[in-house]
This record gives structure tokens, sequence and C-alpha cells, in this order.
């Protein structure tokens, strides 16, 4: 008889304000947030959601709920909440003292700690911890003296977590050296992008888990790393294709985008999505299985702006045309838009043909 040395997985609560008019838009990001704690390795064991015309200031949720919540989590023997909305240091620390044996955080933490779970490369573990650092900053928390936490949880895990014992000072220090080592980085990505000099660059963007790695491992032959889970990718994996006139191309999976991005990641990965604002053309890339692939698309339009990307020019890939039952949804594709599937290979060939004419 085997016995599984996994660790149990962490019990979640999901907490959440609607102050909007777009119910269907609320409990899709409700349902997305559910996706993400499921990527951070924990189960997710009850919802909790609150329609109010604001934010309470002081509890977020309300004090009503917020006893709500307490019970919810006794009954569901629940450690961990996570709330959709950013929470501020006395919010949290409102909910904190209703919820004695629990941790609280919001959905920005849940998102730095599955990158941090993701991050492989000595580049991706700097940018990660250069996040959470400049998060935890930025959002310094009071009951429970979270720098002072130990442990392996969601929200605690990353490449440095003796950083959780440290006071501003040193916080601040330590962002400082990562911030140096970054410069570094950016050179030498600088240089490279020099030598490859001559040779287009196409970035394939996209929401998270639109299949992006699938894609560049179709068009290239590559073994990407693919995962059904948001995320998977953190580091850039360049690869080179021959398009159809037999020129050469440089092919760039880059890290999938979310709405509200936290800013503190925006920051940090500014290095490895620097190969976003330089390429030639983005390929961007959409879930066409997904019923809500506007919001999605539009989220990546955001981050592109902010990037100073919004102006590169674009090709639509609409991916996963497999798991599509019926073409209704392709009548708003428009004229730069390509169906294909990563999986079967369909449209592959019209994909490579796009990229070459708007090259």
């Amino acid at each position: 008889m085997t016995h599984s040395t996994a660790p149990p997985r962490e019990r979640i609560v999901l907490a959440g304000v609607d102050t909007g008019s777009d119910r269907t838009g609320f409990g899709v990001e409700m349902d997305e947030l559910a996706t993400l704690a499921k990527a951070a390795g924990a189960e997710v064991v009850g919802r909790l959601e609150q329609r109010r015309p604001a934010i309470d200031p002081a509890t977020l949720i309300g004090s009503g709920k917020v006893a709500e919540l307490a019970a919810l989590m006794r009954e569901s023997n629940a450690t961990l909440v996570v709330t959709l909305n950013p929470l501020r240091p006395r919010q949290r620390s409102a909910i904190e003292r209703a919820l004695p044996d629990a941790t609280v955080m919001d959905r920005s933490v849940l998102i730095l700690d599955i990158f941090a779970r993701h991050a492989r490369t000595s580049e991706g573990k700097l940018q990660v911890e250069l996040a959470q650092l400049r998060h935890r900053a930025a959002n310094l928390i009071g009951s429970r003296e979270e720098l002072s936490r130990l442990g392996g949880g969601i929200g605690t895990r990353g490449p440095g977590e003796t950083r959780l014992e440290v006071d501003r000072r040193r916080i601040r220090s330590r962002i400082s050296h990562l911030e140096q080592q970054l410069v570094q980085i950016r050179k030498r990505r600088t240089e490279q992008r020099r030598s490859r000099q001559g040779t287009p660059v196409v970035a394939l963007v996209g929401y998270t888990n639109a299949g992006k790695s699938s894609l560049l491992n179709a068009l290239s032959g590559a073994r990407v790393l693919v995962a059904d889970q948001p995320f998977a990718t953190l580091d850039p994996t360049l690869r080179k294709i021959r398009l159809p006139d037999g020129g050469p191309a440089i092919l760039a999976d880059t890290v999938g985008f979310i709405s509200d991005l936290p800013k503190e990641l925006v920051a940090a990965f500014r290095a490895t999505l620097e190969e976003v604002t330089n390429a030639n053309l983005l390929v961007h890339v959409i879930d066409a299985s997904n019923p809500h692939w506007q919001r999605q698309r539009a989220s990546v339009d955001v981050v592109l702006r902010e990037l100073g990307a919004a102006s590169n020019p674009v090709v639509y890939a609409w991916n996963k045309s497999d798991l599509v039952e019926t073409t209704g949804s392709r009548r708003n594709l428009g004229p730069a838009g390509v169906v294909v599937s990563a999986v079967t290979g369909a449209g592959l060939e019209e994909l490579r043909a796009a990229i070459a004419a708007r090259l």
C-alpha cells in the first residue's frame, strides 16, 4: 500500500463584491478566480458574493458579510480567504480579526503565487521575487505581521522565502539589488536582439491559457511545456521558423496576460515583455472556444497599451477551433483573423501565410 507524500491542498473560500451592473461579468471573474486558486494548488470549498453600490472601506464586504464569511470558513474547514477585489491593509486586518485561524489575501497575491510556482529560470525567479517584494512593500499589512510569517502555503511561496522575515529597510535593499540585476538582464536581451537584426520577430501574445505554447510547438516543431492551466509559461521561448516564401522568422512565446494583471508583475517582467514591444509583428492568440473571448481580447489590448505595443501590427489567430462545435463564433473574426487549431494543425499554413503577408 502506498501513501501520498504530497501536502494536503489548502482549502479556500473565495469572496467578491459586485459593484457594477454587469452580473455576467462578475460571475465570469469569480469563476476565473476559482481557476486561479486551483492553479495555485488549492481546493475551493466555498464562495461568498456580495452585491453593493460601493466597496466597504473598513471591511471590503461589510460587517454582516464578514460574520457570514466566518461561519462559512468554520463550516467548510477552510484556512484561506481570497478576495476578488483588491484589499487595503486595514480591510485585510479587519477581516483577519474576525477569522483568527485563517489567512486573507487578494487576487493579486494569488497570481503572484502562481508565478512563483512556475518560475524555472534564474531570470524568472528574479522577476517574480521583485514583483512579490514590491507588492508587499506597498501593502505591508497588519494584524498577523505578514513579514514574520513562515510557511509554504499559498502566498508565501517564491524564490526567497526568508524575505518574509525582513523589515522595510531590508525589503528596500533587496528590491534595489534585484532591480540592478534585472538592468543587466535587459542589457543582455538588448544585445541578443541586436544579434538577431535582419530576422523579423513574431511575438505570440494572448490571454493566459489561450494556447500560445501549443501554437509555438505546432509552428516550429518545438517541445515547449504545455499545460491546461493559467501562466504555465513565464520565460520567453524563441524558435526560428520558415515562412512560405522561404525566409526565416523568430517566433517568441511570452507570458500570458489576464484582466487586471498586477502592476508589480508588469513592471518586474518588463525585460521579458520587451520581446513584445520590440516585435515586428504580434500574433494575438485567442481561444475561439471560450464564450468570453471578447472580454479576454479586450484585457490583452489593455496590457499591450500599457506596454506601449498597441501600435504594433497584429494578426489574430483564433485557436482551439477543434473545440468550437459550430462556425457561429467565427462570424465576427474580421479580415485579419485566421482560424487555427494547434492540436489538429488546421489553419496553420494559412497562419504562416498571414504572418508572411503582414511582415
